[in-house]
């Protein structure tokens, strides 16, 4: 097996299978094919036999029907009895004659179909011993692609480590794979919650556990279309697996590290962020609004929102840079003012960008 972590080229052997048992396999298939060719041979040399006889049997039966014209020409100096006897003696050479020629097409036939079934059980003999063949060569594992070779993982005993030489694995486990340095892919998901957010080709900004400050950009290449049960969380919390594509590599980005992905679903030039608590509503308008101070008082000001999530929202107009919002509804008294939570909003960002609402989670 090759090492884990070494760079492949195409072609190179990366794993190899003990190849006993195939072997043995493979011995028996060659007898079975060289048994069946014996069979063949056998069977053409009975139907070759068995033809011959046929048509000595035929012309057997011709040479008594023409022995038995030739004695009802001696009829005349017969008597009545032996003439009798001669024509039913023509009758019966003829009625076999008819016999054995209906019989030979038939007695063909069957030959025929026999030398099929033998030819048919040589070439599924053949089909068994090729396959039997192919499955030795596929004993020895070779790169597809120029890559590094990552191993998988395997439980021995109450641990778990990665795959090695002397291994038993199993039909369709996973043993290893060639990973291509320069166009790797995030296996992700998102809450089943959010996934009607994240689009195909929607950007994405990486982060990189082992690196705090790596960012890399990437996309959205593939959205799974059934959920998984989350990852250390309640069975009834689904998640939706997603591939990100990684558009920039750095070196020291290898397989099988931990990743956190933003995923940018919408954004908002040229705007404000204030509080969502900030942010109102009538109960009979969804028409939102604010309270800023304006001297000893508030006054209510509707607003435009552009984007929101659970704890800011995007104002594209209404609000003016520096000015106090109110954080709870006011009371009516004036002496009440000072004592209502306010917030500064400072400058006009060129470009808020808000996640709808949480991160992906690897």
């Amino acid at each position: 097996m090759a090492r884990p972590g070494s760079f492949v080229r195409k072609g190179d052997v990366v794993a190899e299978f003990d190849t006993q048992f195939q072997l043995l396999r493979l011995d028996d298939y060659r007898a079975t094919v060289e048994q069946a060719e014996r069979t063949l041979r056998s069977m053409d040399a009975q139907i070759d036999v068995a033809r011959k006889s046929y048509r000595q049997t035929l012309e057997q039966a011709r040479a008594a029907v023409e022995k038995a014209k030739l004695d009802i020409k001696t009829i005349p100096v017969r008597s009545v009895i032996d003439a009798e006897i001669l024509r039913l003696s023509l009758e019966q050479a003829e009625a076999n004659l008819r016999m054995v020629e209906a019989a030979i097409p038939q007695q063909e036939i069957s030959l025929r179909s026999q030398r099929r079934q033998a030819e048919l059980d040589l070439q599924q003999a053949k089909l068994e011993l090729e396959r039997a063949q192919r499955n030795v060569e596929r004993m020895i594992v070779r790169a597809p692609i120029d890559g590094m070779f990552v191993a998988e993982t395997i439980r021995r005993g109450n641990e778990f480590g990665q795959i090695q030489a002397g291994d038993q694995v199993f039909p369709g486990q996973m043993f290893g794979r060639i990973v291509d340095p320069g166009s790797m892919l995030v296996s992700a998901t998102v809450n089943q919650a959010d996934v009607e957010s994240v689009r195909i080709g929607a950007k994405a900004t990486l982060r990189f556990d082992a690196f705090p400050g790596l960012e890399l950009p990437g996309h959205v290449v593939g959205i799974g279309a059934m959920t998984q049960p989350g990852r250390a969380r309640a069975e009834y919390v689904r998640e939706v697996p997603v591939m990100v594509k990684i558009d920039r590599m750095d070196p020291r980005v290898i397989p099988d590290l931990s990743v956190s992905v933003d995923v940018l679903v919408d954004r908002a030039d040229d705007v404000l962020l204030v509080p969502r608590e900030a942010v109102f509503r009538e109960p009979d308008s969804r028409e939102p609004f604010v309270y800023v101070k304006n001297g000893d008082r508030f006054e209510k000001r509707p607003v435009e929102i552009r984007l929101a999530n659970f704890v800011q929202a995007a104002v594209a107009s209404g609000v003016k840079k520096g000015e106090l919002v109110a954080l709870e509804r006011p009371p009516q008294p004036a002496a009440a003012m000072e004592a209502v939570p306010t917030v500064i909003l400072w400058g006009a960002l060129p470009a808020a960008v808000l996640p709808r609402r949480r991160p992906l989670q690897e």
